[in-house]
């Protein structure tokens, strides 16, 4: 949390990558009504007033309680990975074709769901610089969901490439061209 994988998402699409947000996929789902009901079954009606799902109460839901978050895990997943393979078949048939298509999630490592990708790009920052950016955004780390990650150590570990961003979004652009070029030359 903090990192900057969405402002490098960003970015990479600005370099010519097609790129994916897991997290905006989940949005969508939880706006559907198949998984929003289902949501509703499992938590109550508290977690989506009006009809709409509100995402932090389920959140303090599944974080709280492990059972809960596995069967959340269960139902999104096998959703979102249905959707990425489509996203993926579309790109592929694009012309021109995009310099990489990139999708960003945010527990790739955490979920072991690595094998379906080529490579892997860990962004990584400073401690203080990641809490200032979650402070930033509302959040205070560590916190429950820090907790359930691993290190960013242990994500530099297992990505292919890993990109530091302490500095500004133009550095980042910057390092994440040199990747790209790296994979696409």
């Amino acid at each position: 949390m903090g990192a900057g994988k969405s402002t490098a998402l960003e970015a990479l699409a600005r370099l010519g990558a097609a790129v994916l947000s897991t997290d905006a996929v989940v949005h969508e789902l939880l706006a559907s009504a198949q998984v929003r009901d289902a949501v509703v079954d499992r938590f109550g009606e508290e977690v989506a007033p009006g009809g709409v799902v509100d995402r932090a109460a389920v959140a303090a839901k599944t974080f709280a309680d492990d059972a809960d978050r596995a069967w959340l895990e269960g139902l999104l997943w096998p959703l979102v990975g249905k959707r990425a393979g489509a996203w993926i078949r579309e790109v592929r048939g694009r012309t021109p074709p995009p310099r990489a298509a990139v999708i960003e999630v945010p527990l790739l490592f955490e979920s072991g769901l690595t094998d379906g990708y080529d490579v892997t790009i860990a962004i990584v920052s400073d401690e203080h610089v990641r809490s200032k950016r979650a402070a930033g955004r509302g959040h205070v780390l560590p916190d429950e969901r820090s907790s359930r990650q691993f290190s960013q150590e242990e994500k530099a570990r297992r990505a292919t490439f890993v990109v530091r961003n302490d500095g500004t979004r133009e550095d980042l652009e910057r390092e994440l061209s040199s990747v790209l070029d790296k994979l696409a030359p």
